[in-house]
């Protein structure tokens, strides 16, 4: 039977994506919405010089009004010291960061206005949606085209990766997956680096609680008359040399990394490492692909006797990452996703209340073609169930063959699905490490997520209460793109 390394296995990353040395023993993963709440809260307190925090929305609950009272606390705090001001930047999606009377912007408007030389809001409007989609489209609805998904919680050089947004479930009883790296300070920097770009072709809060456009711009995300292309080359050429491996060539791992093609081997790195991450970044709209591209070479290239655990709150495999699973991969596969009383959008009212049942039709779709390979012993599918709560988490963790612990997890925003790869701005980590320590908290990771869910049979979907509307099966055959 062949050996493994982990950095031997994982090597051909370094060619695609910037790679950082990390001390795993620097590493947590946290296991539940309380502990990432509270580790938030500490960390703006803490945090001296920046504060960068991106994602999908700002709730307007206690929890996050208690959220942004840290932030003015730590803003009031830097002013008084007179020293190094702190620096707050948030990006925040447009459409979803502007919905209601009370919004994202609303809660964080008296941030602006009281330190607005140090505090940004920024508003990411995707430029697919424009023209008629956007003067036909309602609240919730037009969110459904594109949207920012980004989930970077920055600290100084304290990092949290996360698929969790900041609002009220998600600190409370809403299960995800969240990972903290101290003194990464370059990798720290790349993330702050990517907001910081996003941002700039992005929309700004103002204190006199106006959103405005920057002028200097030469293109506009929806007012152009060009379907958006403009914005999208502009948002390439500004985006691009942050993910180039080169750009890091000789100040980050991968000046020690030797790689010469995604399927070969490659040579160990410094023994002085024990941990490796490498960013993973997708935009579909802008062309950018890193995530997706990484993802289908490390299912389809899988050996006999590796173990994939794969996680996903909203499961919507891609027909390419169906096809890597069942008939490239040759690695087992444990899959869990949200039982339809663990979906956020369970006894939604209206329209979304059919959200559910359209994941059944979707995770019984893939069964069946599992089933239909006689794939069973080595594609099993999992569905997460715990009274009282739902599940966000996403991401994998990765078993070479003859190891009982990971190798490797990804952890970040995409859901593996078509809104992942195609639509959303999406970014997570391949975290790749030798620590026997950090490996021990992944394992546990996964077992706990694995060990609240049930393994899907032929069964499952024949239930009474697993019946699939009509109009959600006709419905789902023109819109499961946007899932």
């Amino acid at each position: 039977m062949a050996t493994y390394s982990a950095y031997e296995h994982f090597g051909w990353l370094a060619r695609v994506a910037p790679a950082f040395k990390v001390d795993g023993d620097k590493v947590e993963v946290l296991q539940d919405p309380v502990q990432f709440y509270e580790r938030l809260k500490s960390e703006i307190l803490r945090a001296r010089q920046r504060v960068v925090l991106a994602s999908l929305y700002l709730g307007t609950g206690k929890l996050e009004e208690d959220l942004v009272s840290c932030l003015h606390e730590a803003c009031e705090r830097s002013a008084l010291e007179q020293t190094n001001q702190l620096d707050v930047r948030i990006l925040l999606d447009y459409n979803r960061g502007t919905r209601g009377a009370t919004s994202s912007c609303t809660m964080l408007l008296p941030l602006v206005q009281q330190f607005n030389d140090s505090v940004q809001v920024a508003l990411y409007h995707s430029p697919d949606l424009r023209g008629f989609l956007k003067w036909i489209l309602p609240e919730r609805f037009n969110e459904t085209i594109s949207l920012s998904h980004l989930k970077v919680y920055l600290f100084d050089d304290v990092l949290i990766m996360s698929g969790a947004n900041l609002s009220d479930s998600y600190f409370t009883n809403r299960q995800d997956r969240y990972i903290v790296l101290r003194d990464c300070s370059q990798l720290a920097d790349f993330f702050s680096h990517l907001v910081s770009a996003v941002s700039s072709l992005s929309f700004r809060l103002n204190a006199d609680n106006t959103i405005t456009w920057n002028d200097d711009l030469p293109c506009h995300p929806f007012k152009d008359n060009d379907d958006g292309t403009r914005y999208k080359e502009e948002a390439r050429r500004r985006l691009s040399p942050l993910l180039d491996p080169e750009t890091y060539s000789g100040t980050t791992a991968n000046s020690s990394i030797e790689s010469s093609s995604v399927d070969t081997k490659d040579t160990d790195t410094d023994t002085d490492t024990d941990t490796l991450v490498y960013p993973l970044v997708q935009m579909g709209p802008f062309g950018i692909s890193v995530d997706d591209f990484v993802t289908r070479q490390l299912l389809q290239t899988s050996p006999a006797g590796s173990q994939i655990c794969l996680a996903s709150g909203y499961f919507n495999l891609t027909d390419h990452y169906i096809a890597a699973i069942l008939d490239s991969s040759k690695s087992n596969y444990n899959i869990v996703t949200a039982s339809p009383e663990a979906n956020g959008f369970f006894q939604a009212h209206g329209m979304s209340g059919g959200i559910p049942p359209a994941y059944t039709l979707i995770a019984r779709t893939f069964w069946h073609q599992v089933c239909a390979r006689c794939l069973q012993q080595r594609v099993r599918l999992c569905e997460f169930s715990r009274p009282g709560w739902t599940f966000h988490g996403k991401g994998l963790w990765y078993y070479l063959p003859s190891y009982s612990l990971p190798s490797l997890t990804f952890i970040g925003s995409p859901n593996f699905g078509y809104r992942s790869v195609f639509r959303d701005l999406e970014a997570q980590v391949a975290i790749v490490t030798t620590n026997t320590k950090l490996q021990q908290q992944l394992h546990e990771e996964q077992k706990s997520l694995f060990d609240k869910s049930t393994e899907v049979t032929s069964e499952t979907f024949t239930q009474p209460d697993r019946a699939v509307p009509l109009w959600v099966t006709i419905v789902i055959a023109f819109i499961k793109t946007y899932f």
